[in-house]
């Protein structure tokens, strides 16, 4: 019997765009491998959008195609639960863990794994001056696709206004950490096992949302040109990373490297549970690196669904 497969996408975040096309792609895909799938633009009454599926039988199977607040931050995971659906992605601690960037720091550090420093700071309190030693980095707390990030890299460079942070992306928060010099590199992982290193080298200024999803906006190297010592370390780390904060499914780890500095300038910047599925993601390119096909990538999420009660 085929299986019955929803994909969740949409809803009414900022990443709103980003995720119609991972999951428009992540559609596309398993009907070819054969699944029976209903694309389902979320709505803040999920339970009714998936009783409305495939003529009132619903999902076997739910794939988590949304980003953002409310999908990937352990909200939706949580309704999964309750209604008893298996869902491709983690599950819902690792989910809010992950998109929390300052709990996710805490829980690497704990484990030894090296991450920037920093503090959170209420946005009320910004009036211009420095909060941390130039350069830094601003951004949400709990926000992807590097909405709302500020890098201010010299003095003479005006420090963050609390009216200048918008309000729907900070809520009152924001995280300051000590920008990192160097190299952008990601691992992605299948479970707990990493696939490749690939360095990202936007076109123009930093890994904004633009570069990340405009054509051309950045080239992705894969294999990154590394010295071994740094690959079988951001590797390591990566699996590490996804161990200790619980993450299942496909996830991905982003770090900055400080080449000056070898082994002790590479840096863990944050987790992703639900890394995008787009033309230009990283996740698939890994794996088709590996030899696994995006149709293979998604057979293998929707077989690996599960509640975790």
């Amino acid at each position: 019997m085929t299986k019955r497969v929803a994909v969740l996408m949409g809803g009414w975040g900022a990443e709103r765009g980003v995720s119609l096309v991972s999951g428009g792609a992540a559609a596309d895909a398993l009907e070819e491998q054969g699944f029976a799938v209903e694309r389902v633009d979320v709505t803040r009454d999920l339970a009714a959008d998936l009783r409305a599926t495939f003529g009132g039988e619903g999902p076997e199977v739910v794939f988590n195609a949304l980003h953002g607040p409310f999908g990937e931050d352990g909200t939706v995971q949580g309704m999964l639960e309750i209604m008893g659906l298996p869902y491709t992605h983690s599950g819902v601690l690792a989910s809010a863990a992950c998109m929390h960037k300052q709990r996710a720091k805490a829980i690497m550090h704990d484990a030894g794994l090296p991450v920037p420093g920093g503090k959170m700071v209420p946005v009320g309190s910004f009036d211009g001056s420095h909060p941390l030693p130039v350069p830094y980095v601003v951004k949400p707390v709990g926000d992807g696709s590097s909405f709302g990030v500020h890098i201010v890299k010299s003095e003479a460079d005006s420090g963050p206004h609390a009216d200048l942070l918008e309000d729907s992306l900070f809520h009152g928060l924001a995280l300051v950490e000590p920008f990192i010099p160097g190299r952008e590199l990601t691992v992605a992982c299948i479970g707990d096992e990493p696939l490749a290193v690939t360095e990202i080298i936007p076109t123009a200024g930093f890994y904004d949302y633009a570069a990340k999803y405009q054509a051309g906006g950045s080239r992705h190297v894969v294999p990154a040109e590394l010295p071994e010592e740094i690959t079988a370390t951001c590797l390591d780390m990566a699996a590490q990373a996804a161990r200790a904060l619980g993450c299942r499914g496909v996830s991905r780890t982003d770090f900055r490297w400080d080449d000056e500095n070898g082994v002790n300038g590479l840096f863990i910047l944050e987790v992703n549970t639900q890394p995008g599925l787009t033309p230009t993601s990283l996740a698939p390119e890994q794996a088709a690196y590996k030899g696994m096909s995006f149709g293979d990538l998604v057979r293998w999420m929707v077989e690996d669904a599960s509640c975790l009660r």
